[in-house]
């Protein structure tokens, strides 16, 4: 870890805690910053503002009104999910009171080389495939990953040494509050139209996103999807080497699919239809990994074994198991049809369909055509189950099935498959009717496997 001194004796206000703002916390008064604490949760139903009080930070909890900057800091880090719109932030703009997140104290402090991956779609399969690549047969040091995928940059930045290499998973809501951030490597794998609740406008969320690459140089690295217009012409304006990434066979420069097989540069890594995960998804996420993998001397048959073995993120078309000559997948983070469609898309045998969750107030005739090109049956729960069987009537599908929920319906899946076929959970809703969180949801469908099939997951 470097040791800056910008912060010492800097009076800070870091704004809502969780793991972002507990670990930027610390590291803060370990670089010798007085510390308030900001968090709207009461002390008895808030962990980190317990553990941070007995540590001896300030704390104050409850209302976060504009009127906490009378104390007079000299600098606000946000946590990336407080809106720019809500009064204290507002009010520190107004004060020209540096606003940043932790993602920008992790490039400061990381001794560390950084690979940054940013994108709307495919950022945590990617960083991890990243990650794997960059570990397999290393000689000095480690790669680790962290940010947005879970773990806390700034905690994991304080324990590397510049023989390791921090692969960053970064939101937009984390780029927006950098200023001085710099990866050596930065991906971006593609830009849809996201978060426009918080960014406002889509150019805001488009120049948020290329904050990855705006303090790179001549020396460094961007790696850009090439299959879109826009994303080609985004890369132009880096000051970085592009190294594209492309499953259309748009340039021969970086990482390419042709006629089913995965190139770099020229040089043939392996057939497309070998990598574990499924989806033309993870084909793109496939090649911007190789790209890095490439640019750091990765050997190909690194990059082979990693994509041969790796069965996906837990929770995002995740291989689980198989049983019985049937294949269990866990894709409890397919939240909005988008997602659900794009997992169908990946299997070319037979679905048996699990879906269900949250009344968000809309329908789902978009799902027709992928019902009825990969699903033989679909299996219903949650608030939208009848909304559901609406559209798989619409898609003809000829085996529907209403249950309680994800732990009833994979015995039914199992009555309804046999081998050969594919059972997925996808669920096309959010999951708060009945569950805390995708992730329980995801959970309980893999225990359930577990019980029906007397096999543990496959890790």
């Amino acid at each position: 870890m470097k040791q800056i001194k910008r912060y010492e004796g800097k009076k800070v206000l870091v704004l809502g805690l969780a793991k972002s703002g507990t670990n930027a916390a610390k590291l803060l008064k370990r670089l010798g910053a007085v510390v308030t604490v900001s968090d709207v949760q009461p002390l008895e139903q808030n962990k980190d503002a317990q553990e941070l009080e007995q540590a001896g930070f300030k704390v104050i909890l409850g209302s976060q009104t504009p009127d906490l900057l009378d104390a007079g800091y000299d600098l606000m880090v946000k946590n990336p999910g407080i809106s720019y719109d809500v009064p204290i932030v507002k009010k520190a703009l107004e004060l020209k009171l540096p606003i940043i997140t932790e993602m920008e104290l992790t490039g400061e402090v990381a001794d560390a080389e950084l690979v940054a991956v940013t994108g709307s779609n495919g950022k945590t399969t990617t960083t991890t495939m990243i990650q794997k690549m960059l570990e397999h047969d290393r000689q000095a040091g480690h790669a680790r990953y962290a940010g947005n995928i879970g773990v806390p940059a700034s905690m994991v930045a304080q324990k590397l040494t510049a023989e390791d290499t921090l692969v960053l998973e970064v939101s937009s809501f984390m780029l927006v509050g950098t200023t001085e951030f710099h990866p050596h490597i930065a991906v971006l794998t593609n830009i849809f139209s996201n978060h426009l609740d918080y960014h406002k406008t889509r150019a805001n969320y488009v120049a948020a996103k290329m904050k990855i690459t705006a303090n790179q140089t001549a020396d460094d690295y961007f790696v850009v999807n090439f299959d879109n217009p826009e994303w080609r012409e985004l890369s132009t304006h880096s000051a970085a080497k592009v190294v594209p990434f492309t499953r259309q066979d748009q340039s021969e420069d970086g990482a390419y699919e042709r006629e089913g097989v995965l190139y770099f540069r020229g040089e043939k890594i392996m057939a497309a239809a070998d990598i574990k995960v499924p989806g033309d998804h993870n084909v793109e996420n496939a090649l911007a990994a190789i790209a890095v993998a490439k640019i750091k001397g990765v050997s190909t048959a690194a990059i082979v074994s990693v994509l041969k073995s790796f069965g996906g993120v837990r929770h995002r078309t995740q291989f689980v198991l198989e049983a019985e000559g049937r294949q269990y997948y866990n894709d409890s983070k397919a939240t909005d049809m988008e997602a659900t469609e794009m997992a169908l898309k990946g299997f070319k045998a037979p679905v048996v369909l699990l879906a269900g969750g949250l009344d968000r107030g809309y329908t789902f005739e978009k799902m027709v055509p992928s019902f009825k090109d990969h699903v033989k049956a679909i299996i219903l729960f949650g608030q939208t189950a009848k909304l559901l069987e609406d559209t798989a009537k619409q898609a003809g599908i000829p085996t529907i099935r209403l249950t309680e929920n994800v732990e009833t319906a994979v015995p039914l899946a199992y009555e309804l498959s046999e081998p050969g076929d594919i059972v997925l959970l996808s669920p096309a809703n959010a999951s708060w009717d009945q569950y805390p969180n995708f992730e329980v949801r995801g959970d309980r469908f893999i225990k359930a496997v577990e019980q029906l099939t007397g096999k543990q997951e496959e890790k």
